[in-house]
């Protein structure tokens, strides 16, 4: 299932799970008007065609350590951005993500616990396939 293929409850069904990942299925259908059981259909279908890649935790930006932040500029050949993003989508450091126009196709911003963990991270986005480029710019300040 690519993205295009998703219909307006898919979209929603994803929506809820963004603002609530941990939201049980019960809940999920009173919040789409529909069954448990079409729901657990839908979540099942996502999580099967890779459109859904799991369920993190999104923790406030201002808990525990600094840690190291980045925005990262990264090139796309051909027609690889979808299973590109997919990929970078899966990625817990992953902050944010959006498409831009110029040189670069993709703008990631990133988060790491440590320097080592941040060159972990780097060393993984720069091995997804379709990648060809990238420029990381650690952040320092915010001023």
């Amino acid at each position: 299932m690519l993205m295009q293929s998703l219909d307006a409850l898919d979209r929603r069904l994803i929506s809820a799970l963004r603002t609530d990942g941990r939201a049980p299925v019960s809940k999920l259908a009173t919040i789409l008007g529909v069954s448990r059981a079409t729901v657990q259909n839908r979540l099942d279908r996502l999580l099967d065609s890779g459109a859904v890649l799991g369920f993190t935790v999104r923790a406030r930006e201002d808990h525990g350590a600094d840690g190291v932040q980045a925005i990262m500029m990264i090139e796309v050949t051909g027609h690889a951005t979808l299973q590109v993003i997919k990929r970078l989508r899966g990625l817990p450091e992953l902050r944010q993500l959006h498409s831009t126009n110029g040189k670069w196709d993709l703008v990631a911003r990133l988060s790491a616990s440590s320097l080592p963990e941040f060159d972990r991270v780097l060393r993984e986005v720069r091995m997804i396939e379709g990648i060809t480029n990238s420029e990381t710019s650690i952040l320092l300040s915010s001023v």
